[in-house]
């Protein structure tokens, strides 16, 4: 386990937000809730989170923690939520309302649970209705990460009737609007660069998402040619971000990427994520370095660690899933080098440049 942050955090409008996008923008609720059971960590809008507080304008408590498999839970907690997510950049940040980021994690991109606990939330809002001043913190709260498949989002435990409002709250929300023409469709359509691509790639999510600001039309490009090509750019993919991150040659990583090129099940420890980050974080034989983002106020995070989802990614069984997967955590781990490794893939794969997307 890994703490990234212990102490306060001021909140204003009962909200704070978990943002991996290039351009945060926090999701109001109607949004970030919407087809969940949960309205405490609001996960709909991709590369983000929303996360409620009981008290409305103040200070909280926080402690923001990262791990390498489901955390046991604690009995301390009266209001306990889960939802799924996935950073849509190298780099993730816990953003105050308004403010500058509280702190940092270097999430790689890739699935992820998230755990969010509150304690005393009602007390905040008593402390809003009596003018009550305390000298610390009004309610406390948890969050923790772990690498987890997806799943639907879930209410763990549900005490203070701040959390049964906001759970009510969410679960009244229609669903999202599927007529053309409605803001929240020009939103998506915003979202993709302007064009919707086809719905295929909309169903792979994240690493989509993630190419977008990269290079809009290598997307439609990947998605317009055929399996097989897009079985070899995955392999290509994997084998660039491990090469860029000096991963290529590690004894236990070699096996792997010969298994991806045979196509063949990828051995211990990738078989099992969980293990396979307890090796990585565990050999002190790997030289560890900071990927340039070109983004100075979100911190640089580390090449190898933006690498290692690329072998999973790579071994997808629905090859277009493969391919984008494996090209966003190639490109990720170049970091500001991105555009030599896209301009690398165009003239290895030819066809990039004559495919038609489906629709």
């Amino acid at each position: 386990m890994r703490r990234v942050y212990s102490g306060e955090l001021p909140v204003v409008h009962g909200r704070f937000h978990v943002d991996s996008r290039q351009n945060p923008r926090g999701p109001v609720p109607s949004e970030a809730c919407a087809g969940q059971l949960n309205g405490l960590c609001g996960a709909a809008v991709p590369g983000c989170l929303f996360l409620g507080t009981g008290l409305r304008t103040g200070r909280v408590g926080l402690t923001v923690e990262l791990h390498g498999a489901a955390p046991p839970l604690d009995d301390g907690w009266e209001d306990v939520v889960e939802a799924s997510f996935r950073p849509v950049s190298p780099s993730t940040a816990v953003l105050p309302c308004g403010r500058r980021a509280l702190c940092e994690m270097d999430l790689p991109p890739a699935d992820h649970r998230v755990r969010y606990c509150g304690r005393d939330m009602d007390r905040g809002g008593a402390t809003e209705s009596t003018g009550a001043d305390d000298a610390g913190p009004v309610g406390y709260y948890l969050l923790q990460f772990w690498p987890a498949p997806p799943a639907a989002d879930r209410v763990v435990r549900q005490t203070s009737r701040s959390a049964e409002g906001r759970h009510r709250y969410a679960r009244s929300l229609p669903p999202p609007p599927r007529g053309e023409g409605t803001a929240q469709d020009r939103a998506e359509t915003l979202s993709w660069g302007g064009r919707l691509p086809s719905r295929r790639v909309r169903e792979v999510g994240g690493d989509a998402r993630g190419l977008v600001p990269l290079d809009r039309d290598l997307l439609d490009a990947v998605d317009g040619v055929c399996p097989a090509t897009q079985r070899s750019l995955a392999r290509w993919a994997a084998h660039r971000a491990f090469t860029a991150a000096g991963l290529d040659d590690v004894d236990w990583i070699t096996p792997a990427l010969a298994a991806l090129d045979r196509g063949e099940a990828l051995p211990a420890p990738f078989d099992d994520p969980r293990r396979a980050w307890e090796r990585f974080f565990t050999d002190d034989r790997i030289t560890r370095t900071a990927t340039d983002t070109g983004d100075g106020c979100r911190g640089n995070p580390l090449r190898q660690a933006m690498a290692m989802p690329a072998l999973r990614a790579a071994a997808e069984p629905d090859p277009l899933r493969a391919a984008l997967g494996a090209l966003f955590a190639a490109a990720v781990t170049h970091g500001t080098d991105y555009p030599a490794l896209f301009a690398e893939a165009r003239r290895e794969f030819p066809a990039l440049g004559r495919g038609t997307p489906p629709r």
